[in-house]
């Protein structure tokens, strides 16, 4: 069986992710106190505790995603025996999560990946005021259709494609006023469901371009290093290992599109034939099963999951 591991991005957090994890695993909890350390923050209390206002803005949600995804990894390559270089042929993450699969890939600590994630959230809350932007989700729609939607919304404004999610799930984003009038388009050209998202900023647009220079500048100075293993990046759906390719694929990431569809459909087309997600909930995991319905998928983000992984590793699934 060949496998990939894969890491969530926001909208995975909720109010006591990891708790479990902490109290049964001494490895989950010395990746939160090194998260906590490396912020100068104690945001392991907020992820177990809340309150979920302040966990969902975006500076604190990244960081904590990809605690929770770091710490379920660790868990795993202690209690169950997993090394990535022999258990894993490719890592991908959606959107914040390739910073997850960087760090599991050894491209950077856990502290460097918590502290360019709260730079990186910061900058993009940062890059628009807030309600000039927006995000829209359209659901029963192919991707090809979803950019000529988004096109034809734009009138000299920004609308772009933000996430092609796959599954018929394509989300824009942009001004608000454009992505208002995809919504109308969309609903008008008889696409199944065109809903406005409740998010705090337009997400992977161009308009986020202040933030992408902010990392291009945070990742200059960071200590960035080859990966271990083949990372498929959002922007390209293909993997990549060097810190330079790494490094402009962040960047361009900001702005560019997630492209999940494609790279789950790439790393299914090379082989895989399992994807385990690792880390909170199990988003990633239900759009695999759109995507490449014959792969089978396995969640990691609790001490059950952990098992359950134990279990299927000597039965040999």
């Amino acid at each position: 069986m060949t496998t990939a591991f894969i890491f969530p991005g926001q909208g995975s957090q909720a109010v006591g992710m990891g708790r479990a994890l902490a109290d049964a695993h001494p490895a989950a909890a010395r990746v939160f106190a090194e998260v906590d350390d490396a912020l100068g923050q104690p945001l392991s209390r907020l992820m177990f505790d809340g309150p979920e206002a302040e966990l969902t803005l975006t500076s604190n949600a990244q960081p904590a995603l990809m605690a929770v995804s770091l710490a379920a990894l660790r868990v795993l390559e202690a209690e169950a025996g997993l090394d990535l270089r022999s258990g894993a042929s490719y890592l991908a993450g959606h959107s914040l999560g390739e910073y997850s699969a960087l760090a599991a890939a050894g491209t950077f600590s856990v502290a460097e990946a918590a502290r360019l994630l709260r730079l990186r959230g910061d900058a993009m809350q940062a890059a628009v005021p807030v309600g000039q932007g927006a995000m829209a989700a359209l659901i029963g729609v192919e991707p090809e259709a979803a950019a000529a939607i988004a096109a034809d919304a734009a009138a000299g404004e920004v609308c772009d494609v933000a996430n092609d999610n796959g599954g018929g799930q394509v989300v824009l984003s942009g001004s608000a006023a454009a992505v208002d009038r995809a919504v109308a388009i969309a609903k008008a050209r008889g696409v199944k469901r065109a809903v406005l998202l409740a998010v705090s900023a337009p997400f992977h647009c161009a308009l986020m371009r202040p933030a992408a220079d902010a990392m291009a500048e945070a990742l200059d100075a960071a200590e960035v290093a080859d990966s271990a293993l083949p990372v498929v990046a959002n922007v390209l759906a293909r993997p990549v290992d060097t810190a330079g390719e790494i490094v402009g694929c962040l960047v361009g990431q900001v702005c560019g599109t997630v492209r999940w569809r494609e790279s789950i459909a790439w790393m299914a087309g090379a082989g895989v034939t399992r994807f385990v997600e690792v880390g909170s909930g199990k988003v990633l995991s239900g759009l695999v099963k759109r995507i490449a319905p014959a792969a089978a998928t396995l969640n990691v983000g609790t001490p059950d999951d952990v098992a359950r992984f134990i279990e299927a590793a000597a039965s040999g699934a």
